[in-house]
Order: C-alpha cells, then sequence, then structure tokens
C-alpha cells in the first residue's frame, strides 16, 4: 500500500472494523474531542486509539496538532457556509438573506461552541501564513460581504463597506459570545429579535 493512501481498516469506537476514508475519521474524532476538551487537551495519539490506527498512520495526514486543528477550522467555515446558504434559501430579497445569514451565525455559535470557539481562537501562524480562521471563514464571509454590498449605495467607499461589514459582524459575534458564556439566555427567539432590530 502506498504511503499516503487514505484508505485504511479502521476501528471506530463501537469495535467494529470497516475500510474507510482515514482523513475524515480523524476529523470527525477530532470534533467529537472538542465537544468535550479544550483545543490545548485534544490528544492525536487518543484519536489514533479511538479510530483504530497507529499514530503512525494518523502523523501521515496531520504531522502535528495544529495541522489537525486547522484541519477542523476548516470543517468549521464549510459548516458555516452551509448554514448560510440553507438560511439564504428562504429569503425574498437581499436585505432578508443579510439578517438570515446574521441569524444563522449566531446559532452556528450555539449548536457548535466548540468548533465555533477554535475558529475564532486560533492564533496566526509564526512563519506569516495566513492564519486558520481566515482560511475557515473565507467562503462564509465572502458570502455575507456580497449580500452586503448588495445592499449599500453603489457609490459607498471601500472604507464604507469595509467598516459596515466590521460593524455586522461585531453585532453577531458580540451575542453569540454573550449567549456562549451565559451573560444572556442563549434564546433563538432573543436571537431573531435582537437580529431583526439591529441589522440592515
Amino acid at each position: 500500500m502506498p504511503s499516503d493512501d487514505n484508505t485504511v481498516n479502521m476501528k471506530p469506537r463501537d469495535g467494529r472494523y470497516h475500510h474507510g476514508d482515514l482523513r475524515s475519521a480523524l476529523i470527525e474524532e477530532g470534533l467529537a474531542q472538542l465537544d468535550v476538551k479544550a483545543p490545548d487537551a485534544v490528544s492525536l495519539r487518543e484519536i489514533a486509539r479511538n479510530v483504530g490506527v497507529s499514530a503512525t498512520a494518523v502523523y501521515r495526514h496531520f504531522p502535528d496538532k495544529a495541522a489537525l486543528l486547522d484541519a477542523l477550522c476548516g470543517v468549521g467555515g464549510e459548516r458555516l457556509a452551509e448554514a448560510f446558504q440553507e438560511a439564504m434559501s428562504e429569503a425574498t430579497d437581499q436585505r432578508a438573506a443579510f439578517r438570515a445569514m446574521g441569524r444563522a451565525y449566531v446559532k452556528f455559535a450555539l449548536r457548535n461552541p466548540s468548533i465555533f470557539r477554535l475558529m475564532m481562537t486560533q492564533a496566526r501562524k509564526s512563519d506569516g501564513e495566513r492564519n486558520a480562521l481566515a482560511d475557515a471563514t473565507a467562503k462564509p464571509f465572502g458570502m455575507l460581504s456580497e449580500t452586503l454590498n448588495a445592499l449599500m449605495p453603489a457609490d459607498a467607499s471601500k472604507t464604507d463597506r469595509k467598516i459596515r461589514r466590521l460593524q455586522a459582524w461585531s453585532m453577531v459575534h458580540g451575542l453569540a459570545m454573550l449567549m456562549l458564556d451565559g451573560q444572556v439566555p442563549a434564546d433563538e427567539a432573543l436571537v431573531d429579535q435582537v437580529i431583526t432590530a439591529n441589522y440592515v
């Protein structure tokens, strides 16, 4: 079998072996660990044991824990984009779509607190590469920007657009964090009320 083969016999938690995609299994196990522990406590060796492969097999896909956490951030970004897409699909116009994405952002955070916190706290890489947050959120934030741009005057400056994006993000992110930290009730009805009252 080639050293970069992504197909292995795995032993999942239920004890049954099956043939599958190792990288995906490792990511799913990483997400499961995030549900019960902080990112710093995520262990590649424990992930290997739970999936049923050797640590060496894990390192072929993720050379270190930072690489795994970056991959988990990427999954979070994909899921956030899917939440935006679903929210927008029922909107009747651009304004409704923008509000729908704001609600979806907060609700995503409430339903996925561990991956959301990881996405928002991954440190910038020391070698100056794009950080995990920038990579993970490129697609969903691009969707937000496009929708917001359609609502602003055609002659709005780049600065005005940037400030409006920051205002919108600050509002939904702040609301999400207040709810995650228990400062206000994690009530989806309240999310709807705040978004409707404060958004474009």
